[in-house]
């Protein structure tokens, strides 16, 4: 290869590496293609599902830390906002959502206390479970990612996780039992890429649900939006 092919090669390796799927660049906290997904999101964010084979597989992708560069950035606050909205929307009605559900492959869940005082959803960075505790239990479950069914999942008791907090950015622990530990295993699986169908004893079609579902249907409010082609694709 001459001196003059050679620079031409080495104008044209980045936007060959991009048309391939090679790395992509990062500016700033999060990578390019999620401060898309987070900026142009509308307030409740479109909700990954099974049904569509493209999400599916962005369901399965396992998620990385954030930084402390990440969790001080406006974007953070922004991806953590836009999660609360949606999954307090009306259309949707959970007790818990993963970041990788609406596009982002971080380790963050937002989760309903149901044992505190006023049944806060608080943010959980970085989110482990670093102990599971006492007996199983089998109890129903569903997934904003998979609507219309309801399984029959077994989980324990009782739960330590891990998270980093994100006003001190210091890491903590927490033992809790009941239903909130089946919700922060739930979340927590969604993080590695596991379904609750993976570990359910049966699944079936939750109709009443559907039912209800139908409205936002008609609305176009589970519409996917056009520009969710990016680069995980």
């Amino acid at each position: 290869m001459n001196r003059t092919a050679k620079i031409i090669f080495a104008l044209l390796l980045p936007v060959l590496t991009a048309a391939c799927g090679g790395p992509r660049k990062v500016q700033g906290p999060f990578e390019v293609w999620e401060r898309t997904v987070i900026t142009m999101n509308r307030d409740v964010m479109y909700v990954y599902v099974t049904g569509d084979y493209r999400d599916s597989l962005d369901l399965r992708m396992p998620c990385k830390d954030l930084s402390d560069e990440e969790l001080r950035s406006d974007l953070f606050t922004m991806l953590t906002q836009k999660m609360l909205n949606t999954v307090n929307a009306p259309q949707h009605g959970g007790v818990g959502i993963a970041a990788p559900q609406v596009g982002i492959h971080r380790r963050v869940a937002a989760v309903q206390r149901l044992d505190k005082e006023g049944e806060p959803f608080e943010i959980y960075p970085n989110l482990r479970i670093v102990e599971l505790l006492g007996d199983t239990v089998r109890g129903e479950e569903g997934c904003l990612s998979i609507p219309g069914k309801r399984g029959i999942v077994p989980r324990r008791e009782g739960v330590i996780i891990a998270w980093t907090d994100p006003e001190t950015l210091e890491p903590r622990q927490e033992e809790i039992h009941g239903f909130p530990a089946i919700i922060f295993q739930h979340e927590a699986d969604h993080l590695d890429g596991i379904l609750y169908t993976d570990r359910a004893d049966s699944v079936w079609t939750d109709q009443a649900w559907i039912e209800e579902r139908l409205p936002y249907e008609q609305a176009g409010d589970y519409d996917k939006p056009e520009w969710v082609n990016g680069p995980g694709y």
